[in-house]
């Protein structure tokens, strides 16, 4: 998805707080979600310090005199009464460093948009004792050690909360263990380390750096099922015959991994590029051929086409970006998606059947107007468009939309242009999805149960789930309690957006010190092929040079007045007739580079032939 759009800052809604029995309830008094300071830069103004903000325009503050800090320097500052306007007073909290090195910018961000950085001292020591007092040894567990077992993630990951074993059986059917990291057994109900996982609800992630939701001694150690270390786990184990569950069944364990594998090296195994190793050859195999039944039933069920990638970033020694590539959705990345999404629907299933409070992960279906503009938008752009009925049940948008997706990678493909900007147009005739206590089901993925519970080191949502299952089959916990779940669920959706704006806007930074990086190497003159990926009055969002974008201004196109259509998907020169499509090609050069803003402003070279 285009990273088109500046985020905004975190949204202050009240976090959930905890009860000291476990249930989620209001909170008695607004805490304060962002950081207690303001980033600025460190100028010089006659003998005075000033602070002037670095990501929003405001008023300079005068620093302290025992502000320890240079000029030029990059800092958190805690602001005085007069707060931003100028003349007000401010004190130096932290160095961050400085304004041209990435790294530094992208710290900047995370305290700017409210995170903290850091966990309070007795948080820190809580998750210390839970670890190392270890799970309850009362705790009914299978011991599973001696199942051969792996985990899948990328070459840059730090913690693993699920892992894969799975085995073909004798009588045809292939038995799949989905192991998780059991979080639940050290951060317990109403304690410190829960409250503050309530509070954060997520962990985020931007290039470089992570806001953990948990302390590193419960994300990276206790609950991290890494190799050749017992862990304990929460076990899904499910009997697919094909693509079919034939039964499901739900503990907790005690699993060692052999094998930490990466994304990477799946794909070259599954080419053939690499030769699977022992002991977990043959369960990488079996969980290969379910993952694919499992895809070709996606396929054949009408299910959205979409294939998006984000961006990896790679940093130097000094902190300054180095490179960045896209990350592709691979058959290795499908294998783990797809097991993860049918354990997902295993639990909620039994939780909905056996009427458990929990939190599910809702995708409403779409409105039948959005449908419509969706093929309205498709249709002036000349993609071929799915007919319709002149009133749509949110079911028939979900299929029109759902056609209008294969029809777009069917456009794409033959044409070469325009994955980006259609794709875009697809996702945005979508409703949001969210974690609510109503099992209203996932219209994205076709189910009509679903919940997250595969991740719940880095999402809170998932461990309301944990609770929820092992309370369920007896596992020694309670049940979530269900008056408290639709503050919860609210509060972690919120959180997750506004923790996908922050890393939307830290992608967009770190690509700008990118394309500074090669300007600077390569010559400012430089001409790029692009194409447009959005469409605004004021421009067209144009994608280049391996996944630059920037913003090629109407205003800079002198001789004539451009006019946006309503559909949104064409901008046409009302004396020319000229137009610049979503989809386009355009040759460009960049006139200027905001790294701060991630902001990029491009000139026109030529409107290249479709």
């Amino acid at each position: 998805m285009s990273k088109r759009q500046a985020a905004a800052k975190p949204n202050r809604k009240r976090p959930p707080t905890t009860r000291s029995d476990g249930g989620a309830r209001a909170p008695q008094q607004r805490e304060q979600q962002s950081s207690e300071g303001i980033v600025a830069t460190v100028d010089k103004r006659g003998r005075f310090l000033v602070a002037e903000p670095f990501f929003e325009r405001g008023g300079r503050m005068v620093l302290d005199r025992d502000s320890r800090t240079r000029v030029g320097d990059l800092v958190l500052v805690a602001v005085g009464g007069s707060g931003k306007r100028a003349g007000g007073h401010a004190k130096v909290l932290r160095s961050l460093g400085r304004p041209d090195v990435a790294s530094d910018v992208l710290e900047a961000l995370m305290l700017d948009r409210g995170l903290r950085r850091r966990f309070d001292p007795a948080v820190e020591r809580a998750a210390k004792k839970a670890r190392d007092s270890g799970p309850d040894p009362e705790l009914a567990r299978r011991d599973l050690t001696a199942l051969t077992t792996f985990t899948i993630d990328p070459v840059t990951a730090r913690d693993f909360d699920d892992a894969i074993s799975a085995e073909l059986r004798d009588d045809g059917r292939t038995r799949i263990w989905v192991h998780i990291a059991d979080v639940s057994a050290y951060v317990r109900p109403g304690s410190l380390v829960d409250r503050e996982a309530a509070r954060r609800a997520t962990s985020v992630y931007v290039p470089g750096r992570v806001e953990p939701m948990l302390p590193e001694a419960l994300s990276n150690d206790a609950c991290s099922l890494v190799p050749l270390q017992e862990r304990a786990a929460v076990t899904v184990e499910l009997d697919f015959r094909g693509a079919d569950v034939k039964r499901a069944q739900f503990y907790r364990s005690t699993i060692r991994s052999d094998a930490r594998l990466d994304y990477e090296q799946v794909d070259r195994i599954f080419s053939g590029a690499e030769e699977a190793a022992q002991p977990w050859a043959a369960p990488l195999a079996a969980a290969r051929a379910v993952a694919a039944a499992l895809h070709e039933r996606r396929m054949r069920q009408d299910a959205l086409e979409l294939e998006t990638s984000e961006p990896e970033f790679a940093f130097d020694k000094g902190g300054h970006v180095a490179e960045s590539r896209p990350s592709e959705q691979t058959e290795s990345h499908r294998l783990v998606e797809h097991l993860m999404i049918a354990a997902n629907e295993q639990v909620a299933r039994l939780l909905a059947e056996r009427a458990v409070p929990t939190l599910y992960r809702v995708h409403e279906k779409p409105d039948g107007d959005k449908a419509l503009r969706l093929v309205q938008q498709l249709a002036s752009l000349d993609v071929a468009t799915p007919p319709l009925r002149e009133h749509m049940t949110p079911s028939e948008a979900a299929e029109v939309i759902a056609a209008c997706s294969r029809a777009v990678a069917q456009h794409t493909a033959r044409t070469g242009h325009g994955h980006e900007a259609l794709t875009f147009l697809v996702l945005r005739a979508l409703k949001q999805a969210y974690y609510s206590p109503k099992n209203l089901g996932h219209a994205g993925l076709g189910l009509t149960h679903y919940s997250h519970f595969t991740s719940p080191i880095r999402r809170y949502p998932d461990l309301v789930a944990h609770r929820a299952l092992l309370s369920a089959v007896g596992a020694g916990e309670e049940a979530p309690r269900s008056s408290e779940l639709e503050e919860t669920g609210s509060w972690s959706s919120s959180r997750e957006r506004d923790a996908m704006a922050i890393e939307r806007m830290a992608d967009r930074i770190a690509r700008a010190f990118l394309l500074e990086r090669e300007l600077f190497e390569n010559g400012f003159d430089q001409q790029f092929d692009g194409e447009v990926t959005g469409l605004i009055g004021a421009g067209a969002f144009v994608r280049f040079a391996g996944g630059h974008e920037g913003l090629l201004p109407v205003r800079r196109l002198r001789g004539d007045w451009w006019e946006l259509n309503e559909e949104g998907t064409i901008l046409t020169g009302e004396r020319s007739g000229q137009t610049i499509r979503l989809g386009d090609p355009l040759r460009v050069k960049v006139e200027r580079v905001e790294t701060a803003r991630g902001r990029v402003d491009l000139v026109l070279v030529e409107v290249e032939a479709p």
